[in-house]
């Protein structure tokens, strides 16, 4: 039977908002999660209490920008209007249906020239304190990796230019550990004053750089279409809860990187004792870093660099006592040096090689001669590659892909983190800090409404058994 609708839009009707609001709506979880009461004591320092317009609540700001990040709409400009249309999202901040809602240049200001990073950085520590005040932060094991955004800038729209390479964090304590090396070995330590004043000192590289976003690197890997991006990298508990983040421009390798979240990490979270990540952190430093300071780093596989003919690097076997190198054919590469880069060199002798049938499989070289590299901080390397071989800790790894990978990927899916609209570094590290608290707190708040039914369900069962084992026939 077919039924016609009235369209009855001029209709006045008596409705309260508390009323529209599903009780089972993430909204409504939030709210009776956290007090957002406590963003006054974050940014009451940056009102005058008793001069000036009366201004929009920070709290209200603060929650259209958790509307933007937690529905993943992609302006501010778009969530002004949502909120003006939504009757969730007016619940949520509190405004009637007839009220006027904040605007969009409003909000924008505000994260532009009132709240700066530290604010940013405070309520991403405050949503997270929270959620370890609770119980459902496990800091013992972290999950370390990397993740690129698409920058607002075009390719075309670039210019090449020559900087100088950056220095390594670690470069002062591997040169002196090389002088040592080279010294135990009989060979003349480096000069640091020759370096400086050298070809090295003034040694540059060639990068394109955006004339739009000039803070963003260029992004190419694999199959991936090359774009200026920012690379965001992230830990997180077991339970995906995502405890920092840093974020680097597109061109810096995650290696690099690394060291930057790993000091802010442990300076937060001492009690960390596993740090699991991906192949491209297995390298010397990373290795010695996280060991030294009596961590566990959890490392996968990682495939050996070289042709497909040749023999692997670990087929060349170091002999420490004598050190040097037997080949697979079991011939000497005796020591020659340590570079600066530190990695010991070994070099064959090319009369044994010329005669060898295994040169094809050995070397290229036209002099018949194979040099072998071992880093001085290799055996930093070989523990970790004992550590990978143990089942607990190859479980733990294991875990990857429901913990780090799938916030990768609900930020990106869900959240709208695949590009941002962000120019500069600042800018874009508060968009993504917001992001992920606003993650964070959705995630928690799912989690604490659990919590609330099953407490409430345990505590009808607790009455209901003291009730039947108390009672009496006498007593009815």
């Amino acid at each position: 039977m077919l039924r016609e609708n009235k369209a009855e839009r001029e209709q006045m009707e008596m409705v309260c908002i508390e009323e529209m609001v599903p009780k089972d709506h993430i909204l409504r979880k939030i709210d009776s999660a956290i007090d957002f009461t406590h963003i006054y004591d974050l940014v009451g320092d940056m009102y005058c209490k008793n001069n000036g317009r009366p201004s929009i609540d920070p709290v209200v700001i603060f929650k259209m920008v958790l509307i933007q990040h937690l529905f993943g709409i992609p302006s501010l400009r778009k969530t002004a209007e949502e909120v003006r249309a939504n009757i969730y999202y007016r619940w949520f901040l509190g405004y009637l249906l007839n009220e006027q809602t904040p605007h969009f240049s409003t909000l924008s200001y505000n994260f532009t020239h009132r709240y700066t990073s530290e604010v940013v950085e405070s309520i991403f520590y405050w949503i997270l304190s929270e959620i370890e005040n609770a119980g459902y932060l496990t800091p013992e094991t972290v999950f370390i990796d990397g993740t690129h955004i698409k920058a607002n800038a075009n390719m075309k729209k670039a210019v090449k230019k020559a900087v100088p390479k950056a220095a390594k964090i670690y470069e002062e304590q591997l040169m002196k550990e090389v002088n040592e090396d080279r010294e135990k070995n009989g060979k003349k330590p480096f000069d640091d004053n020759d370096r400086n004043n050298g070809s090295k000192a003034t040694e540059e590289k060639t990068v394109l750089e955006s004339t739009t976003d000039p803070e963003c690197g260029v992004f190419h890997k694999g199959e991936h279409k090359k774009c200026f991006a920012y690379a965001a990298q992230t830990a997180c508990d077991k339970n995906g809860y995502v405890m920092d983040v840093t974020v680097n421009p597109g061109n810096v390798h995650d290696s690099v990187a690394f060291d930057g979240l790993y000091k802010r990490l442990i300076g937060k979270h001492p009690e960390i004792k596993n740090v699991v990540m991906d192949a491209g952190y297995k390298v010397p430093y990373i290795c010695k870093e996280v060991l030294d300071d009596k961590r566990i780093p959890v490392l996968p596989y990682k495939r050996p660099m070289g042709g497909k003919d040749f023999f692997r690097p670990y087929e060349y076997v170091y002999d420490e006592y004598y050190n040097c190198v037997i080949c697979p054919m079991n011939q000497v590469l005796n020591y020659s040096t340590t570079n600066r880069e530190g990695y010991r060199e070994f070099k064959s002798c090319p009369q044994i090689c010329e005669k060898c049938p295994k040169i094809k499989n050995c070397t290229n070289s036209k002099n018949h001669h194979k040099t072998v590299t071992k880093h001085i901080w290799s055996e930093y390397l070989e523990t970790a590659e004992d550590i990978r071989h143990t089942p607990k800790y190859s479980e733990i790894y294991d875990k990857r892909k429901e913990t780090i990978e799938r916030v990768f990927a609900d930020a990106k899916e869900k959240h709208s983190m695949r590009y941002t609209n962000h120019r500069g570094l600042s800018r874009v590290t508060n968009w993504v800090r917001l992001k992920f608290a606003a993650m964070n707190l959705k995630k928690y708040a799912i989690f604490f409404q659990f919590r609330f039914i099953f407490r409430s369900v345990f505590s009808f069962l607790h009455f209901t058994i003291f009730f039947y084992k108390n009672i009496t026939p006498d007593s009815l």
